[in-house]
């Protein structure tokens, strides 16, 4: 599967990113806890050079807590700052103000010996679309200045954020890499719904979800659709969900995109449970 998604202004957010860098402290880059490796942006990397970063772990309330505790260990070992986030919980909402407080304690005593006048840390935060960047301000903020969505490409435009006297955001548009060199990179961003559906084979995407948890979550699989028999077919499974989901066309023949799109809905949703698509091993 290749998918190749890079509309103008995410383009220009790159250039921007690299114009603003020079402005922060130190940059707090937003991955889903589902897939933290998969959905940080390499193109960045590259753009970000030695600044300090901290990771926030988004969607911590969908992800396996045992695959999360796994990477905040994996984190901690490389001594790079990480917390795990569901923006419904106001202490860990704190938790990353406090992290960031940590991050900027440092340069804010740097600047004091100098006789430079105290000012908030500056941060700059990114992450790849529909991490729940919007989402996660608006509660730092702790009032609605960003704007929010289920779906990617929101954010389309920088902006300064303050959060209370603690530090400032510079907020950036959500910033995929032209081309997934690695193809299950690009299964998972687009089983997590990183990617717009519209641009997307949804039955290929369906199938390697499917595949994926029948390997590592076999029983939640089997209980969310109430399938009493693991077919050895992939496809025999999907259609099967799509009869006891009511995805039938004329004919009586399994409408699979629909399908598709029911199951993928599910993933996203949490319905089928708590899933993680990968381990720092």
């Amino acid at each position: 599967m290749t998918i190749q998604w890079f509309p103008g202004h995410m383009a220009k957010a790159k250039r921007e990113v690299q114009e603003k860098l020079k402005l922060v402290d130190f940059v707090i880059e937003l991955v889903d806890a589902r897939a933290p490796l998969s959905s940080q942006n390499p193109m960045l990397h590259q753009v970000l050079n030695q600044k300090p970063k901290m990771y926030v772990l988004m969607k911590n309330d969908l992800a396996d807590p045992i695959s999360t505790e796994k990477w905040l260990t994996y984190y901690k070992e490389k001594n790079i700052p990480a917390v795990a986030v569901d923006v419904s919980q106001k202490q860990d909402v704190q938790q990353v103000i406090a992290v960031a407080k940590q991050m900027a304690q440092e340069k804010m005593e740097r600047l004091k010996r100098k006789g430079v006048r105290p000012r908030p840390a500056r941060a700059m935060i990114i992450g790849i679309p529909n991490v729940g960047k919007s989402t996660l301000i608006n509660r730092l903020a702790k009032r609605k200045i960003a704007k929010t969505g289920d779906r990617p490409g929101i954010t389309t435009s920088q902006q300064w954020i303050k959060v209370k006297k603690d530090f400032e955001l510079l907020d950036t548009p959500g910033i995929l890499w032209p081309k997934f060199e690695d193809e299950l990179v690009g299964y998972r961003l687009a089983a997590i719904g990183t990617i717009k559906d519209q641009l997307l084979p949804l039955e290929e995407v369906a199938v390697y979800t499917l595949n994926y948890l029948r390997t590592y979550y076999h029983s939640m699989l089997m209980s969310r659709y109430q399938v009493k028999e693991d077919s050895e077919d992939v496809h025999t499974l999907m259609e099967r969900i799509g009869r006891l989901r009511g995805c039938i066309e004329s004919g009586g023949n399994v409408q699979l995109e629909k399908t598709a799109d029911v199951i993928l809905r599910d993933l996203r949703n949490g319905k089928i449970g708590r899933i993680s698509l990968e381990l720092p091993e």
